[in-house]
């Protein structure tokens, strides 16, 4: 009874969130992201995710991201290496008037994953390097990705604990200019299983000359 009730309470606190950001009258968006990952076996997987991503609470798309990809785990578990590919539709406005474009990407990425475990906190490094197709023109870009997670609840029989996560990730281009955007997020997650978490996060994401906040609700499964 009384993890059904956490469960209820955690849910309804991510599915309200949306609804609370959207009475507000602000430029605050909604990120609605779900990350899989499936075992093929001891040290293959395959990773998918899809990222809803909207300029308000829901309604208002800024960006469909479909990404997949496979990768091979060494170093006892610690490492990952991954070749993947993702589809981007962006439908950006065009200056400060109501009307959109639609921006196609294809992109081919390689990424390399390594984890630290630090007493209780756990960290991990994601190096990816991105070659993007975007309508008509080729870019490249790099990207560094620090994340912490920190439980709340550290029991060792503990299955369903409470977490903090957080993390920086700066994007970088081969060419001028060179910084691209970076990325900073804090956020509170819950795990229901091995298998399954849920994260609520906020995010703020610098460009060279402006800034953009949005709020997160993040779906981990692993089957």
């Amino acid at each position: 009874m009384q993890f059904r009730f956490k469960t209820l309470l955690i849910l309804s606190l991510f599915i309200s969130l949306p609804k609370l950001s959207f009475s507000q009258d602000s430029e605050l968006g909604n990120w609605l992201i779900y990350i899989g990952n499936k075992q093929l076996n001891e040290k293959w997987n395959w990773h998918h995710e899809v990222q809803y991503r909207n300029y308000d609470a829901v309604g208002d798309l800024e960006q469909l991201l479909l990404r997949t990809g496979f990768g091979y785990t060494f170093n006892e578990s610690k490492s990952n290496l991954l070749l993947g590919y993702g589809y981007i539709l962006s439908e950006n406005y065009v200056g400060l008037s109501d009307e959109k474009i639609s921006v196609n990407e294809h992109r081919i990425f390689q990424q390399f994953i390594t984890k630290q475990q630090l007493s209780k906190v756990s960290l991990q490094h994601r190096y990816r390097f991105e070659q993007r197709f975007v309508e008509d023109d080729f870019k490249m870009r790099f990207r560094y990705f620090l994340g912490i997670n920190i439980p709340l609840q550290y029991k060792k029989d503990a299955k369903n604990p409470l977490y903090l996560s957080a993390y920086n990730e700066i994007f970088l281009n081969t060419e001028s200019a060179v910084f691209d955007r970076n990325r900073l997020y804090g956020g509170l997650g819950y795990k229901f299983s091995e298998h399954v978490k849920l994260e609520l996060g906020y995010m703020n994401q610098f460009f060279e000359t402006s800034s953009r906040d949005q709020i997160n609700i993040i779906a981990f499964v692993n089957f």
